[in-house]
């Protein structure tokens, strides 16, 4: 696998069309970027759910992507990917395709709401009977498309439009789900969690995903301005907090063992990544709230060193 610069990531970009309607500052077309150009050696063909990534690059008539690309349903992004790849095999092996060029891969992608929550058993039952391809996941941590309600990846104390924040409920009440290890548990062939701070580690990931033939699942967090109360300018700078404070660590899982991709010298407490989102002010005067939220993440890290170290040592 050739470790790109940023100089070589530019030059094999695939291109995203400019014009696309994007709120300023949202994480996921600088993320797609990543992935286009990530996959630059093979000739993409990509299934893309409803949600906001949808409806801001394929506004009839109009479309930001230079590759395939179809939209489906909220719940089935991951069926019609597996049926797609399934079918390009069968046309392959009955003579009526050539493979020709660059090889075939197949992705699907979806947000949140359209994977932990709506589309939960599409994924599931594709990589339990073990399609060949890369689902990516932008984690914007709600339904944003929809008037930013609270999705299972909502963190705890979150104020969303169905988890409102007021004198009796601080927030959403329950914790988020972890859904790269729940994904882990299906025994992919990959699994990882990256953010688009660590740009290097991503395109990373995303090569690795599209290499292995098998099913593979990368979850990437991607700000959103306008549901995390955020300013534009520090979307990226947020996704780099969220690594250093641990709340999103980077890891990934490979032909059945765990690896921590990135371990902070030093850990910064959750609250600096608290701090600049709207959508936990109401609890910056709670430390019992935010303690909370950092014995989870205390919780989960202790937890994910303990998987990377069943990993059998080299010789």
């Amino acid at each position: 696998m050739q470790r790109l610069n940023l100089k070589q990531l530019a030059e094999r970009s695939q291109g995203f069309a400019p014009g696309h309607r994007a709120c300023a500052g949202c994480a996921f077309p600088s993320i797609i970027r990543m992935l286009l150009a990530a996959g630059a050696d093979y000739n993409l063909v990509i299934a893309n759910a409803t949600g906001c990534m949808e409806v801001v690059t394929t506004i009839m008539p109009y479309s930001a992507w230079p590759v395939p690309w179809v939209h489906n349903a909220f719940e089935n992004a991951a069926a019609t990917i597996s049926g797609i790849e399934r079918a390009y095999r069968a046309l392959v092996k009955k003579g009526k395709i050539k493979e020709t060029g660059k090889p075939v891969k197949f992705v699907a992608i979806g947000g949140d709401g359209g994977t932990y929550d709506i589309g939960f058993q599409a994924l599931s039952g594709a990589i339990e009977r073990g399609h060949d391809f890369l689902y990516v996941l932008y984690d914007n941590e709600g339904y944003m498309n929809t008037g930013i309600q609270r999705s299972s990846a909502t963190p705890m104390y979150a104020h969303t439009t169905t988890s409102p924040s007021g004198k009796v409920i601080p927030g959403k009440q329950q914790p988020r789900k972890d859904l790269t290890k729940i994904i882990a548990m299906h025994k992919p062939r990959y699994a990882a969690q990256a953010s688009p701070a660590f740009w290097n580690d991503l395109v990373k990931k995303f090569q690795k995903g599209l290499e292995v033939e098998g099913p593979a699942f990368v979850a990437v967090l991607s700000t959103c301005p306008p549901g995390w109360g955020t300013p534009e300018h520090i979307s990226i700078e947020l996704t780099k907090l969220a690594v250093e404070t641990r709340f999103w660590p980077l890891y990934e899982y490979e032909d059945g063992y765990w690896k921590v991709n990135y371990k902070p010298r030093k850990f910064v407490p959750v609250e600096e990544f608290l701090k600049p989102q709207g959508r936990f002010k109401h609890i910056l005067k709670r430390p019992d709230l935010i303690k909370q939220i950092q014995d989870e993440i205390e919780k989960n890290w202790e937890e994910l060193l303990w998987l990377e170290s069943r990993k059998p040592k080299e010789e």
